[in-house]
């Protein structure tokens, strides 16, 4: 019954229109399931720091938001303090119990507060009292620490939407949200937000400019669904138990209910575009069905969500109308795909959005190396809200903020053009060796996936390319491309940079990299069946894939295989035979090539233990620091929740890269590092020392990765490895490496001064 009732609260919190009708739906909940006579929030203040009276049911309503508590005040500042609830049976015994006049709570002797705590700061405080003096006990403790924890979700939710309403119905006013730093620059422009199909919740609000033509859209879509679940009612007919079969009379029934329909017409009327309409109609029926206590009724509710999502899909189908994108374009979506970024045009794409996803995550990664600053894990960011809405996103920090004032606007503008200054600076650097002032070479290559990249590429100076990312010619086809349509994509990449080499990793799909023709669904996608698992478990993938690397690299002999995801010899034993067939067939049919050197990518720490062993192998090894540091930290990369977790200057993570070179070293193998540590320019300084024989980036980084190099010592930068090495802490190398980096004058890298 009490995880009913706390769902229940949660989806009546959710449904709530702002903030305060949020708060107030809670606390009277709370008070009718715990059977209390008083109900509290206290919400702090993020400037002032008090906790300002702001809900509560049992109490003086006339003093929300006129009575607030300092944090070191009262009994609610002492469950704020201390994180932790506080269960009292005589509150006002207590050495921190503060009378407030005229609130009315001293006819109360049980106390029970909660902290209410998202993202590991205290937004405030949740209390329940009663006139009995008793102690709650474990179970209502426990129910209201629960309640407190999905609590801190709805208030960050609803405090985010009712500023944002508060914004769109007030000259001036702006609004911040907090995310996670993504891709560094600042971006000025303006929201369009891309739409998930068919997901109701999805659907941002828009004013259309032809309700009638809304209405007709509507009309045709409802036609349509109506004949889908007629013609699936018929075709089951027979295979179906009566009873069962009824359930298509009841979605009939539903459609032809004129009330939730005349709601959405209403709202199409009155200028809504019809997706909007139909989402916000529907969401609402959803919800009320979901309160239900009537087991049955509570059923209807996913009825009516998947006949909203029939209805929406073929809206969507009929808004055949291109998007129109402002020359300042931010894109801004749940979670945004590499494929969401190709129907912008490059030239209007200015910044990236995304509600899920970490710095990590691979949209986060394309846009580094698109040079797009973003910012990822804007949770609390009521997307669906802010389309055409002007957005500072601000890569450095991570912030996006929403209809800046002029003030913030001028900040940012600076910032934008400091940071264009120091690119256009970089650009003397392109033809200039990658080597330390007293001589020390070191190779920088290049990440591409895209022909795109290439010509950036070899413009900023790359001397090869360390990983050509071959799973994005898969990802944006409907279907495996054939041998020869991969060996065409191979040999464009391999001609373009010829004579330079060009490493070609084998199909890396799983995890978060599904193909839309070959689902991958597993329960944990980063432990499960990727990289090399699914290649060796379809050779006949594997083999396609490895000939038409071969073809193509016919003349000219720069070409490089690598495996990734490797875990175990075996696996680089069983590639490394397929490869040789592949190979050894390609001869027997006159193809003039040669074996290229096969490598193997370190991503588990399974790899790191057996660096040696795997060497001796294969001819180089190239560390994927991107994953290497999940694994090791045991942290989703792309999960927001824990983003503050991954850090590839963790101790262990270093430890771990010194181990791989020497590993390699010791079998007199090369080795280089192709993650996104690879191009930044402060970790550089202990990458060189530790003994990398390559770099490998996108193609942003080379020329700040190079201006670094082309400022230090090779011979100071081992101390600067001492010294981080022996360490405790991610923040400790941080502060080291950034010691270090103004020690040549690189400082400007790391930030521009102008920056929040």
């Amino acid at each position: 019954m009490m995880l009913e009732a706390l769902r229940s609260i949660v989806q009546a919190g959710n449904a709530a229109g702002d903030l305060q009708s949020a708060l107030d739906i809670i606390v009277s909940r709370i008070a009718e399931v715990m059977d209390t006579e008083v109900c509290t929030v206290y919400l702090r203040d993020p400037d002032s720091k008090r906790l300002i009276f702001m809900a509560n049911q049992g109490l003086n309503p006339e003093l929300i938001g006129k009575v607030s508590l300092g944090p070191d005040e009262g009994l609610v500042g002492l469950v704020a303090r201390r994180e932790e609830p506080v269960n009292l049976d005589h509150a006002e015994k207590h050495p921190n119990f503060l009378f407030l006049p005229g609130i009315g709570e001293e006819h109360y002797h049980s106390f029970l507060g909660a902290p209410i705590i998202h993202q590991r700061s205290v937004m405030g405080v949740l209390v329940v009292q009663q006139k009995d003096s008793r102690r709650f006990d474990e179970d209502e403790e426990a129910f209201l620490v629960t309640m407190s924890a999905q609590l801190a979700g709805v208030i960050a939710h609803a405090r985010a939407t009712g500023s944002i309403n508060t914004a769109q119905n007030t000259v001036g006013a702006t609004a911040s949200f907090k995310g996670i730093a993504g891709a560094t620059g600042v971006a000025i422009g303006q929201a369009v937000v891309i739409v998930p199909l068919a997901e109701l919740h999805s659907v941002p609000r828009r004013q259309s400019d032809d309700p009638q033509a809304e209405l007709k859209a509507f009309a045709e879509a409802l036609d349509a669904v109506r004949v889908d679940i007629r013609a699936l009612s018929d075709k089951l007919l027979t295979q179906l138990p009566a009873d069962e079969h009824a359930l298509f009379d009841v979605y009939l029934r539903i459609i032809d209910d004129g009330a939730w329909a005349s709601e959405v017409v209403a709202k199409i009327e009155a200028g809504e575009w019809a997706q909007g309409a139909l989402s916000q109609v529907m969401s609402s029926h959803v919800r009320a069905f979901e309160m239900m206590e009537d087991a049955y009724f509570k059923e209807r509710a996913t009825d009516i969500k998947d006949l909203g999502r029939r209805v929406l899909s073929y809206l969507q189908a009929s808004d055949v109308e291109p998007t129109e994108y402002p020359e300042k374009t931010i894109l801004v979506g749940e979670e945004l795909t590499a494929s969401m970024l190709g129907d912008v045009p490059r030239d209007r794409l200015v910044g990236m959005v995304s509600v899920r996803g970490s710095s990590n995550s691979h949209v986060a990664i394309l846009a580094r190396a698109m040079g797009i600053p973003t910012v990822m894990g804007a949770s609390d960011l009521p997307y669906t809200q802010i389309e055409n809405a002007n957005l500072i996103v601000d890569g450095y920090s991570g912030y996006v903020h929403y209809n800046p004032t002029a003030d913030v606007y001028e900040h940012f503008r600076s910032v934008s053009e400091e940071d264009h200054a120091l690119n256009q600076g970089l650009e003397a650097l392109r033809d200039l060796p990658s080597e330390t002032l007293d001589g020390h070479r070191m190779p920088l290559w290049v990440n591409t996936g895209l022909m795109a990249d290439v010509a950036r590429s070899l413009d900023r100076g790359a001397e090869g390319v360390g990983l050509y990312r071959t799973e994005i010619p898969f990802l944006l086809r409907e279907r495996f491309p054939s041998e020869e349509e991969q060996r065409i994509i191979y040999r464009e990449q391999l001609l373009a940079f010829a004579p330079l080499p060009v490493t070609m990793r084998t199909l890396d799909i799983g995890g978060d990299k599904a193909l839309p023709y070959f689902p991958i669904e597993e329960e944990n996608p980063f432990l499960g069946w990727r990289g090399i698992r699914v290649t060796l478990d379809h050779p006949e993938i594997f083999l396609v894939q490895v000939r038409a690397m071969l073809k193509a690299s016919e003349g000219l002999n720069n070409l490089r295989i690598m495996l990734p995801m490797i875990s175990n010899v075996q696996e680089v034993d069983e590639a490394l035979e397929l490869v040789r067939r592949a190979f050894d067939e390609l001869l027997e049919d006159g193809w003039d090539i040669s074996l290229p050197p096969i490598g193997v990518m370190v991503e588990v720490p399974a790899a790191v233990y057996q660096a040696r062993q795997l060497a001796r192998r294969v001819d180089f090894l190239s560390v994927g620091s991107n994953d290497l540091t999940q694994y090791l930290l045991a942290v989703d990369r792309n999960n927001t929740r824990v983003a503050d977790l991954y850090h590839a200057y963790h101790p262990a993570v270093l430890n771990s890269l010194q181990q791989v070179v020497d590993a390699a070293h010791a079998e007199g193998k090369p080795v280089g590092i192709c993650g996104e540590l690879a191009g930044d320019p402060a970790a550089v300084l202990i990458l060189m020392a530790m003994g990398y024989d390559m770099l490998s980036m996108n193609d942003n980084s080379l020329l700040r990765v190079k201006a670094v190099i082309r400022s230090c010592r090779f011979e100071d930068l081992q101390g600067l490895l001492d010294g981080v090495m022996v360490v405790d802490t991610a923040d400790e190398v941080k502060a080291l490496l950034r010691k270090a980096m103004i020690g040549v004058g690189m400082e400007r890298l790391l930030q521009p001064t102008g920056s929040a």
